[in-house]
C-alpha cells in the first residue's frame, strides 16, 4: 500500500504566511524538464540544543542511505554515477562545447532521478553527447585501464536505448518484472514471484507482515529466495552507517517513547525481521508527543512493478505548532468522516483509532524523497496496523511554500482555465483548498475503510498503487464540499471547494499531460489516479453535462457546469473503489484503471504541450538540502548546530557522492 501524495504544482497558488526572508533565492538550477529549488527551515533556530542535536544525527542517518536507492533503481546506477562524477572532476577540455554541455545535462538528470531513469515517467534518459566524447573522457581517467570491464557495461547501459529501457513497467498483459529495469528482482518472472509469495502467505493471519518489503527476490540453483536488506545482508555497509547515527540519535531522544521506536528501528535494520518492522511501526504511530520526527527505511513501493518492495527513503522534520490547528481539527473528527462517507457500511471502520495529523517543517530530504519530494505523508502502510493502532498524517508546509513561491506569476491558470471566473476562483481559494485536499487525502483518505476478513492487502497487484491513491483523492474531494468543514471553522466560504474541484478536473483531463511524451500512455500511479477520476466523472456525467470540453479561439478548455453533481460522482466512484479494495476485486480494479486511467487523446495532448511550451515552465521540481554544521567547544562537547543555505545543486551532489557513498567507497 502507498500513502504518499507527490506534489503536482501546475497551478498558481497563493503564497503562505510563513515568516521568511522575502529575499530568499528559491531557484537553484534549471535543466531538461527540471527546476531545482531550495527550501527554508523556519523554526530550526528555535529548537532546543538537544532537539538540534537530534535533528543533526537523524540527518546523517538519512543521508547515508542514498546509495541504497540508486542501486534499487538499477543494478548499474552506482557505476554510472561514479563514472560520470569522475569524468566531471577530471575534465580538462572545452566546457562550452556541445558535447560537454550535453554531458552535464545528463549527469544532472542521473542525480535527480537517482539513476539512469526519469523519476516520474520511468523512461531511460537519452544522452545527447556523442559516444566518441564519452570514450575519450573515460580513457582519460587515471584508472581507466582497471575499469575496462566497466566500460563495456557502461556503453550498453548509457547508449543502447533498448537495454533497461523502463525502470518500472506497468503495461497491462506484460511480464512486469522481466520488462522493468529496477534492481529488486533477478532471474525470476512475475508469475514465479507471485506464486512464491502466495505460498508463503497465510490468509487467516489478521496481522500479516509486509511481504517482500525489505528484500531482493532472486533465483539461486533453481530455487527462489529472498535476499534481505540488513546488517550483514544486502546494503550492509550503508545500513551500518544508518544504524550508527540512529544509535547516537537514541541518546538524545525527546522522550522514552521516541527512544523506544528508534531502538526498534535499529533492531529491524540489524535483523531484517519484518515482524520487528511492524513492532517499530506501531511504536512510531502511537508516539505523538515529540516535536522532532523522521522517516527512515524501506517505505513506499512505487519503485517495484508488483508494489511490494519498499524503496529506501529518509526525511527528518519537526512539528509546526501554530500551523497544525487545521490538521488537528480534521483528525479529531475522523469518526464523523468515516461514518458519513458514501461507501457501503461493510467497508467502514466502526471505531477509527489513533489518527494523528500535523503540519511539519522538513529539515532534510533523502532517498526516495530527494530531490523530488512529497507534500504530504500518511504512514504506516500496513492496513492492520492502521486499523488497530492508528497512523500519522503530515502536510509539509515549507516544501509547499517553496513550490508556491516559484509558481506565482507563471501565467499557467490564465492559459488553461476556462475563464476569468475560474482564474479568480483559484486565486482566491486554491491555497486553502489545496492544503485541505492534502490534509484530507493523507489524514483521512488513506486511513479510511477496511479490508474484509481474509482479503490479501496485495490482491490488486500492479494496479493497487493507482487505486489506493484514487481512493484517498476521492475521499478528500468528496469531503471538501461537506458543510462540516465550515462548521469546524476550517474555512468560511462555501465556494472554497470549487477551486480544488476545477483544478483537479482540469489537471486530470488536460494539464498533467505536460508530463507525458507524445505517443505514450500514462503509467505513473498518481497520474493514472487523476486521469481515472477525471475521465470517469466526465464520461458518467455526460448525460447531465456535468463537465464539458469547450473550444474557443482554437483552444480547448474544461468547464465544470455542476459542482454539486460532480461531488455526487466523486462519492459514487469512491464507493466502488472502496468496494474493490475491501473485497480484493482485482479484475474490476484492472478494468477501471485500464479503461479510464491510461490512454491519452493525442489531439488534446499535442495542443496542451504546445500551449505549455510557450509558458517556459519546468514541469518537474525538486530540491537541494540545507547544510547542518555541528559546533563543538574545545572539549569536544556539541554547543550548537548551524544551518545554511549556500550550497548549489552540483556542489551538493558531488559532496554527497564523496561523503555519503558507503556502497561505492
Amino acid at each position: 500500500m502507498k500513502k504518499m501524495i507527490f506534489a503536482v504544482i501546475t497551478t498558481v497558488l497563493a503564497t503562505t504566511a510563513m515568516a521568511q526572508n522575502n529575499d530568499f533565492n528559491y531557484s537553484v538550477d534549471r535543466f531538461a524538464d527540471i527546476e531545482v529549488l531550495r527550501y527554508q527551515v523556519p523554526g530550526f533556530e528555535d529548537l532546543s540544543l538537544k532537539q538540534k542535536e537530534l535533528v543533526y544525527y537523524l540527518t546523517e542517518a538519512a543521508l547515508n542511505g542514498r546509495d541504497i536507492l540508486f542501486d534499487q533503481n538499477g543494478k548499474y546506477n552506482l557505476m554510472v554515477r561514479q563514472t560520470l562524477e569522475d569524468i566531471y572532476r577530471n575534465f580538462k577540455g572545452d566546457k562550452n562545447s556541445k558535447d560537454y554541455q550535453a554531458f552535464l545535462k545528463y549527469l544532472k538528470q542521473v542525480w535527480f532521478g537517482n539513476g539512469i531513469h526519469h523519476h516520474y515517467s520511468m523512461d531511460k534518459f537519452t544522452p545527447e553527447f556523442s559516444k566518441d566524447f564519452f570514450d575519450k573522457q573515460f580513457n582519460a581517467l587515471p584508472d581507466a585501464k582497471k575499469r575496462a570491464d566497466d566500460k563495456k557495461i557502461l556503453d550498453r547501459v548509457i547508449f543502447d536505448p533498448t537495454f533497461m529501457a523502463k525502470r518500472v513497467n506497468q503495461a497491462d498483459g506484460e511480464d512486469l518484472i522481466l520488462t522493468s529495469a529496477c534492481n529488486m528482482y533477478e532471474g525470476v518472472t512475475q508469475q514465479e514471484v507471485e506464486d512464491f509469495y502466495n505460498n508463503l502467505k497465510d490468509t487467516t493471519d489478521l496481522t500479516p507482515i509486509s511481504w517482500g518489503l525489505n528484500c531482493k527476490v532472486v533465483k539461486k540453483n533453481g530455487r527462489i529466495v529472498e535476499e534481505p536488506y540488513k546488517v550483514g545482508g544486502l546494503y550492509s555497509k550503508a545500513i551500518e552507517k544508518i544504524v550508527y547515527w540512529l544509535q547516537k540519535a537514541a541518546t538524545v531522544a525527546e522522550n522514552d517513547g521516541q527512544r523506544a521506536y528508534i531502538n526498534e528501528l535499529i533492531k529491524f535494520y540489524q535483523t531484517g525481521s519484518l515482524k520487528t518492522f511492524d513492532d517499530y511501526s506501531i511504536l512510531w504511530a502511537e508516539e505523538t508527543k515529540s516535536q522532532v520526527d523522521f522517516i527512515n527505511g524501506f517505505i513506499e513501493s512505487y519503485g517495484d512493478p508488483l508494489g511490494m518492495t519498499g524503496s529506501w527513503e529518509g526525511m527528518v522534520n519537526f512539528k509546526d505548532m501554530a500551523a497544525s490547528r487545521r490538521s488537528k481539527l480534521i483528525s479529531e473528527n475522523a469518526q464523523y468522516f468515516e461514518s458519513n462517507s458514501p461507501v457501503d457500511n461493510r467497508f467502514k471502520k466502526k471505531n477509527v483509532k489513533g489518527v494523528s495529523a500535523k503540519v511539519i517543517t522538513a529539515a532534510i530530504l533523502a532517498g526516495d524523497s530527494y530531490p523530488s519530494t512529497p507534500i504530504g505523508i500518511n504512514l504506516p502502510n500496513s492496513n492492520w496496523i492502521r486499523a488497530q493502532h492508528g497512523s500519522k498524517s503530515v502536510s509539509i508546509d515549507n516544501i509547499t511554500d517553496a513550490y508556491n513561491k516559484v509558481a506565482a506569476g507563471t501565467g499557467f491558470n490564465e492559459e488553461f482555465a476556462y475563464s476569468n471566473v475560474e482564474v479568480e476562483l483559484m486565486k482566491k481559494y486554491l491555497d486553502l483548498a489545496d492544503a485541505l485536499h492534502t490534509d484530507l487525502h493523507e489524514c483521512l483518505g488513506h486511513a479510511s475503510g477496511q479490508l474484509l476478513p481474509g482479503v490479501d492487502q496485495d490482491a490488486l497487484k500492479a494496479h493497487g498503487s493507482t487505486l489506493e491513491e484514487a481512493r484517498a483523492d476521492l475521499f478528500a474531494l468528496y469531503y471538501l464540499a461537506d458543510p462540516k468543514l465550515i462548521e469546524l471553522g476550517i474555512f468560511t466560504d462555501k465556494d472554497t471547494y470549487k477551486a480544488e474541484y476545477y483544478k483537479y478536473i482540469m489537471n486530470g483531463l488536460m494539464t498533467q499531460l505536460t508530463r507525458i511524451e507524445p505517443g505514450k500512455d500514462i503509467e505513473e500511479a498518481h497520474m493514472r489516479n487523476r486521469k481515472l477520476i477525471s475521465e470517469w466523472c466526465y464520461q458518467k456525467g455526460l448525460k447531465d453535462n456535468v463537465i464539458e470540453y469547450v473550444k474557443r479561439n482554437g483552444k480547448t478548455y474544461i468547464r465544470v457546469n455542476d459542482y454539486l453533481k460532480l461531488r455526487d460522482l466523486f462519492g459514487e466512484l469512491l464507493a466502488e473503489i472502496q468496494r474493490i479494495k475491501s473485497e480484493g476485486d482485482y479484475e474490476a480494479g484492472r478494468q477501471l484503471v485500464e479503461t479510464y486511467g491510461v490512454k491519452v487523446d493525442p489531439t488534446i495532448h499535442q495542443e496542451v504541450l504546445k500551449r505549455y511550451e510557450g509558458l517556459n515552465i519546468a514541469p518537474y521540481k525538486g530540491f537541494v538540502n540545507p547544510i547542518y554544521t555541528p559546533v563543538y567547544d574545545k572539549n569536544g562537547k556539541l554547543t550548537d548546530v548551524k544551518i545554511s543555505y549556500t550550497e548549489g545543486y552540483i556542489d551538493q551532489m558531488l559532496r554527497y557522492g564523496q561523503d555519503y557513498s558507503p556502497l561505492t567507497h
